[in-house]
């Protein structure tokens, strides 16, 4: 009761099947099919970590095999189809001969026991593990290699492959689920921390992981993060004469200047340095006014994003332009090199100083209209912005609650932020400090700010 056998041999086309023929011939179908079992898992994992770029890549360098593994990643949804039914019909069978040899030396119980768990065991490891590790390794070798096999598979199976597919899609339709698999794509996040494992292992440098940073945000900033602000615009009025324009231009260090009818509210359009002198030094006539060589502008919102900016400055072939509020006051100026900045860096000019400078590695020296973002970046620090500031000297404004006068100093949690220099109500210079977490927190900011406002 406990074992089965064959009582007798049994002739099949002239040869005699005993038990230990049929135990090797069905030793050698479960080496076959876990060689089959381990083709199929491969193949899913190499064919669906093989980006799009990198086949087209493939494509171009005319690798062998490298066109038919586009024509199966076309339709993505049918290969997985006949990935699954390969892989699934070779263990199911694997199990099935599995139970068969054993109930010759077990009982029935027994055999399916020992079936499930053997073949289980012996799947995960060499079905499974072991392959699945060499595609993630090999992945684009591996996938040249698997797919002129994977297609005969498809034609093999194409009956099971063609019902499967419908059937899959119509659950999905009726659950709600994908009709179609889509191909691997990579996120702006996975991209970024991309750049920052480059970073680490040596593969991209510090500058430019940072320009790559700064093209990711690029979308994200507005006109009025980026703009030189009312109070630091050099501009002259239609009225002024060439020469007073040029002395201007010359004394800003500016190649062009806005240029305004009666108040800094209506800028009519800019002049370049390059048209003012070469006509004070080689016009030919004496009549030829400011005015005449007003160039147009733009003139755009303060919220406003840069990247759309950028293309329409392009388009129209303008290099400042004005920003205004929604009242329509102009609110400060915006050029080309500024956007630019915005991911190659500052671009310095003479004695210009960096918009931040490191003290120490704890302590920097910043200008009041440097971002709070960058400043974050320096320091490895969580400054928050609010919709109300988005500078150093707006953030210090914001928690005061009042005018600031020269050196004093605020603390928000670990940082400590002490306005250097101060010119009438303007922050011009702030001095941002991280300090270890138990000399400052949150509560003794608030306490702090609470006192001075009281002896104010």
């Amino acid at each position: 009761m406990g074992t089965s056998s064959l009582p007798l041999a049994v002739s099949l086309f002239g040869v005699e099947l005993t038990q230990d023929v049929v135990a090797a011939v069905g030793v050698v179908a479960m080496v076959v099919l876990m060689g089959l079992s381990a083709f199929f898992s491969s193949s899913e994992l190499a064919m669906f970590s093989l980006a799009r770029h990198r086949i087209e890549a493939l494509q171009e360098d005319g690798r062998p095999g490298a066109n038919l593994v586009a024509e199966l990643k076309s339709d993505p949804h049918r290969l997985l189809i006949t990935i699954l039914v390969g892989n699934n019909l070779v263990n199911i069978a694997m199990s099935s001969i599995a139970t068969g040899l054993l109930g010759f030396y077990l009982s029935q119980g027994q055999a399916v026991l020992a079936a499930t768990f053997g073949v289980t065991a012996l799947v995960l490891l060499f079905g499974e593990s072991a392959p699945k590790s060499y595609a993630v390794e090999n992945t684009e070798s591996w996938a040249l290699t698997i797919a002129g096999p994977l297609k005969w598979s498809e034609r093999l199976l194409y009956p099971l492959v063609v019902l499967f597919d419908h059937l899959t899609r119509w659950v999905n339709q009726v659950t709600g689920g994908r009709a179609a698999i889509e191909t691997s794509y990579v996120t702006r996040s996975e991209i970024q921390d991309m750049i920052k494992t480059g970073e680490r292992e040596g593969v991209i440098e510090e500058d430019e992981r940072e320009m790559l940073q700064r093209i990711f945000r690029f979308n994200n900033t507005i006109a009025k993060e980026v703009m030189t602000p009312r109070l630091d615009m050099n501009a002259v009025s239609k009225d002024d004469s060439i020469e007073e324009a040029i002395q201007t231009c010359t004394q800003a260090g500016h190649e062009r200047v806005p240029v305004y009818e009666g108040e800094l509210d209506n800028v009519i359009g800019v002049v370049s340095l390059e048209d003012l002198v070469r006509e004070y030094l080689y016009g030919e006539s004496d009549e030829v006014e400011l005015e005449d060589l007003i160039e147009p502008t733009l003139h755009v919102p303060e919220s406003k994003n840069v990247d759309d900016l950028l293309r329409e400055m392009q388009e129209k072939r303008v290099q400042l332009v004005i920003v205004i509020d929604e009242f329509g006051t102009t609110e400060g100026l915006l050029t080309a090199e500024d956007i630019t900045e915005e991911i190659v860096g500052e671009i310095l000019e003479g004695e210009e100083e960096l918009p931040i400078n490191f003290v120490d590695e704890d302590t920097v020296r910043v200008r009041g209209e440097v971002n709070i973002e960058e400043v974050n970046d320096a320091l490895d620090i969580e400054l928050p912005e609010g919709e109300e500031f988005e500078t150093i000297a707006g953030f210090i404004f914001n928690r005061a609650g009042r005018l600031v006068e020269e050196d004093e100093t605020f603390r928000f949690g670990h940082v400590e932020l002490t306005a250097e220099r101060v010119e009438n109500t303007r922050i011009m210079k702030a001095r941002v400090r991280r300090l270890p977490e138990e000399e400052a927190t949150e509560e003794t900011d608030h306490e702090s700010l609470e006192d001075d406002e009281h002896e104010a």
